[in-house]
């Protein structure tokens, strides 16, 4: 039987941000939650390196990195590979862009819980429409 308090156990979370303290919560909750973190890394170069490995559940991105880059080329990536991810940004407008407007997201600040759930809810995927 899963543990609650652990729901993201066996799960595999990519996590791309470059503000430091913010990575290491990021990578603490998540753990802390049962998943294995790759990274976190803080920018796309770095973590288009990291996802040619495979085994990535799922993914959480900052939109904007620290050199005035985006995250988009990466996101585009992982879509191929039907990675699923959420954008957890504090730039509301940046994750709206026309190709990623119905991705989901967090904005910044947000809570421990939050990110869990909505990590959980990614990796379940869409509800079945019947």
């Amino acid at each position: 039987m899963p543990d609650p308090a652990r729901p993201l156990t066996g799960h595999c979370i990519l996590v791309v941000e470059d503000e430091y303290l913010i990575a290491m919560d990021l990578k603490r909750w998540l753990s802390e939650a049962g998943a294995t973190v790759t990274g976190p890394v803080p920018s796309v170069d770095q973590a288009l390196d990291l996802i040619d490995d495979g085994g990535l559940t799922a993914a959480v991105l900052d939109v904007n990195l620290g050199d005035g880059s985006t995250i988009y080329p990466l996101a585009a990536r992982l879509g191929d590979l039907g990675v699923p991810y959420l954008f957890a940004t504090g730039d509301v407008k940046a994750s709206d862009a026309d190709a990623y407007s119905s991705r989901p997201r967090l904005t910044k600040p947000y809570l421990e819980a939050e990110l869990v759930r909505a990590v959980v809810e990614l990796i379940a995927g869409p509800a079945p429409t019947w």
